[in-house]
């Protein structure tokens, strides 16, 4: 079993930037493949950013890429998320989720969710 605890949402001007956290207690971090996923409000959850187990590889939705970056710190059992260049149309509740596999953008191949963190982007 795996808790994942997002934090370090809020709301934020428009061009501003945030670093989500994430969490992770229980078994192995470091084995998991990590993502971050957005859901707003009635709209399906979607894929943001991915990372690899090792921190080697990374992959973004193209709505993000150049704005964001994935990164993480196995040491310390937490993801991150670097968001700049903040749009009205990043505001969303953001999710950590961790999957044994491979680095995947679809929701359904990870294991272990968090509970979510909103993020306003509003003037």
């Amino acid at each position: 079993q795996v808790l994942l605890v997002e934090s370090g949402g809020g709301l934020v001007q428009p061009g501003g930037s945030l670093r989500l956290s994430c969490a992770a207690s229980g078994q192995t971090f470091s084995s998991y493949a990590m993502g971050w996923f957005r859901q707003a409000p009635g709209k399906e959850r979607e894929f943001v950013a991915a990372i690899t187990f090792s921190g080697g590889n990374t992959y973004y939705s193209d709505s993000v890429r150049g704005r964001f970056t994935i990164s993480r710190d196995n040491a310390k059992n937490t993801v991150y998320l670097h968001m700049n260049s903040l749009k009205p149309e990043d505001t969303a509740v953001y999710y950590c989720a961790a999957n044994f596999g491979v680095l995947t953008t679809t929701p359904t191949m990870y294991h272990y969710w968090g509970q979510g963190t909103q993020v306003t982007v509003s003037s």
